[in-house]
């Protein structure tokens, strides 16, 4: 296994041993030559959740400014990004497309669970990679059912694991009031807070409630829980809906410890909109930089994200935390392609996309990387839980070191 970090010095070594080695017996898989490596995605550039084609637009921006740079290991990297309108169908059409006429060597960085669930199948009986998949559920650490399948997004689960051992450890007694939207994700975080809390202290959520997406207000909800005398919340709301909770909570006096998701931490589109003075003291469970926060202003990994942004993506929205994701796995898909050096197989991809060992990706906080084995193919396993101050988000001590501290 080998130990990737991201100075430039250990990278270039890295990438020169590894095409020399390769260089002896060069082996290609479909969509390589010997100045080209084509890999396929999809995502939602149109229908109600367009604003993900963010993500592709984002990719491809990064993989022209890795070719203007002479490519890697010298060949350039042609994405096809294609639209699923965040459809199942769509994105079968779309994924055998890149398969089947296209021939890409795999699938990456693909967006969304429901998409990336239609295809899994297909691509895993093609023995096709679909890998750094952008979802949080569950279901993409299953090496055993699913082998050509990875993700890269800290699952759901892990998020709200590390915020029940965060409560766990400060107010074990806290009487819990629990609220999460209606779809696969929200039962995600629901079971890991629940997980994290341990059976004994599960009897001490008070009430559980959902809301629909397609409902104008949370209002009614949040009243409701106030009057179970909850003096913790943790809440799975999307931004919209997060907003309106952190402000209805405050308008009803209400002063409950908050747990939120991470999709309900932007400064800019979730917290000024609740108010700041309202989101005080709320908490979250972390494994990326927001560029957007003053406390990064001048991190060298936030300069070079700017920089990025304003050469090669100007329309790309620094404060969008798909961009961050995006950012971040095309980085990661860079760093296995290069370690395949001339062995561009689908099976060798495979075997560096299973064997990431703590990989400093950019962007990433202090103390969280990317792990991955065989055998569990999360790429996180630590996460950082932070308070917000009112201008910032501040953490809270050293990374969680989630699943050694629920065993």
């Amino acid at each position: 296994m080998i130990r990737v970090k991201t100075s430039v010095v250990a990278s270039a070594l890295l990438t020169a041993a590894l095409g020399s080695a390769g260089a002896a017996a060069a082996d290609y898989g479909p969509g390589v030559t010997d100045t080209e490596i084509k890999i396929g995605s999809t995502t939602a550039y149109s229908g109600p959740v367009s604003a993900y084609g963010t993500v592709g637009r984002l990719q491809t921006a990064y993989y022209e400014m890795i070719n203007a740079g002479g490519g890697i290991n010298g060949r350039k990297v042609k994405l096809i990004s294609l639209d699923d309108a965040y459809t199942p169908a769509k994105a079968v059409e779309q994924t055998r497309r890149l398969v089947e006429q296209d021939e890409v060597l795999a699938m990456v960085g693909s967006v969304g669970t429901v998409t990336n669930s239609a295809t899994q199948k297909y691509l895993n009986g093609r023995k096709v990679p679909q890998i750094l998949v952008i979802s949080g559920a569950a279901k993409w650490d299953n090496p055993t059912a699913f082998p050509w399948s990875t993700p890269l997004y800290p699952s759901y689960r892990l998020e709200a694991l590390a915020m029940a051992t965060h409560l766990m450890r400060h107010k074990p007694d806290a009487k819990l009031a629990l609220l999460s939207q209606n779809d696969d994700a929200g039962r995600d975080y629901i079971k890991g807070f629940k997980e994290g809390l341990g059976a004994e202290v599960s009897s001490q959520i008070l009430k559980e409630m959902t809301y629909e997406p397609s409902e104008p207000t949370i209002d009614s909800q949040i009243v409701a829980l106030k009057a179970t005398g909850a003096d913790t919340v943790f809440m799975m709301a999307t931004p919209k809906f997060g907003a309106q909770a952190i402000r209805k909570i405050a308008e009803l006096n209400w002063k409950p410890q908050m747990y939120v998701a991470s999709v309900t931490t932007s400064i800019e589109t979730v917290l000024k909109p609740a108010g700041v003075d309202n989101a005080v003291g709320v908490m979250s469970a972390f494994a990326f930089k927001r560029p957007e926060d003053p406390r990064w202003a001048n991190d060298p990994d936030v300069v070079a994200y700017k920089a990025f942004l304003e050469r090669w993506y100007p329309a790309g929205k620094l404060d969008d935390s798909s961009n961050i994701i995006a950012y971040i796995s095309t980085y990661v898909m860079t760093k296995l392609l290069e370690r395949c050096g001339d062995n561009l197989t689908r099976d060798n991809l495979m075997a560096q996309a299973t064997t990431i060992d703590a990989l400093e990706a950019p962007l990433l906080l202090p103390g969280v990387t990317i792990t991955t084995t065989p055998r569990s193919v999360t790429p996180f396993r630590k996460l950082s839980v932070g308070r917000f101050d009112g201008t910032t988000w501040v953490m809270e001590g050293e990374p969680i070191d989630v699943e050694a501290a629920t065993r």
